[in-house]
């Protein structure tokens, strides 16, 4: 890389996965733009956390699905680091909406897919170009158990992320010429305000490592995709579930 500042993109980074991905990669060296939706008191703690972790970072406010906002954020943000290159990018934002087929309305089932496939094109095209003449990116994208194995009640979400791990693989032979990675990491059960409606105590039984994870423990993952050492790895989805495979 061959900028002097490296810059790191987290969507939905105000919270559980996002929160601990930037403050890894904080830890590792890059700015990180804090994405977020609405949260912004739980944004400027994530900031906190980034400079306590010895970098800087920025608040990025806007709905991943919404690509007129996306494009102005990344405009303005461009316009204020002429020559600087977000080269990581974690794509992160993503909403549960369960219900079983027969009863989920029109309005879950298209939002979480906006959410999950058309916030990670309206995220991740813009960026690509500055990537691919800088010839080094890395693309995370953080998929889920639900979208390999698929589970019932959550055909909207499985649907998202099985959606997104086909886009995963498609684009990272788009671009591996140039140096650039597209992974996925597909977390199972882990600790967050995502899951907090979850049972705990009954579907800790079926993980064979017999807890939920940490958010910590999927930034480790996400933290080594991101770095120099994972060059060779593209168009991978890699599972962390404490062993709780399909």
């Amino acid at each position: 890389m061959e900028q002097t500042l490296k810059y790191a993109l987290v969507t939905g980074a105000s919270r559980g996965i996002g929160r601990a991905v930037a403050v890894k990669l904080a830890e590792a060296g890059y700015r990180i733009l804090i994405n977020y939706a609405s949260n912004s008191a739980a944004a400027e703690e994530t900031l906190r956390l980034v400079r306590e972790a010895g970098s800087e970072g920025e608040l990025m406010p806007f709905d991943v699905a919404d690509a007129v906002a996306v494009n102005e954020a990344l405009a303005a943000w461009q316009e204020t680091h002429a020559g600087e290159v977000i080269s990581v990018v974690v794509n992160n934002a993503g909403i549960r909406k369960d219900n079983l087929m027969m009863w989920m309305p029109a309005e879950d089932w298209h939002r979480v897919l906006s959410v999950s496939l058309d916030g990670f094109y309206n995220v991740t095209q813009p960026l690509l170009k500055g990537m691919l003449l800088a010839k080094w990116g890395r693309i995370v994208n953080v998929v889920s158990l639900s979208g390999i194995k698929g589970l019932p009640g959550q055909t909207n979400y499985s649907a998202a992320k099985g959606g997104l791990i086909a886009a995963t693989k498609a684009l990272a032979q788009e671009v591996a010429k140039k140096r650039v990675t597209v992974n996925a990491v597909a977390p199972g059960f882990i600790q967050s305000d995502m899951t907090a409606d979850l049972d705990e105590a009954t579907l800790k039984k079926q993980i064979p490592a017999g807890r939920f994870g940490k958010a910590e423990e999927v930034a480790d993952l996400v933290a080594f995709l991101c770095s120099d050492a994972a060059a060779y790895i593209t168009g991978e989805v890699i599972s962390i579930n404490g062993g709780l495979y399909t």
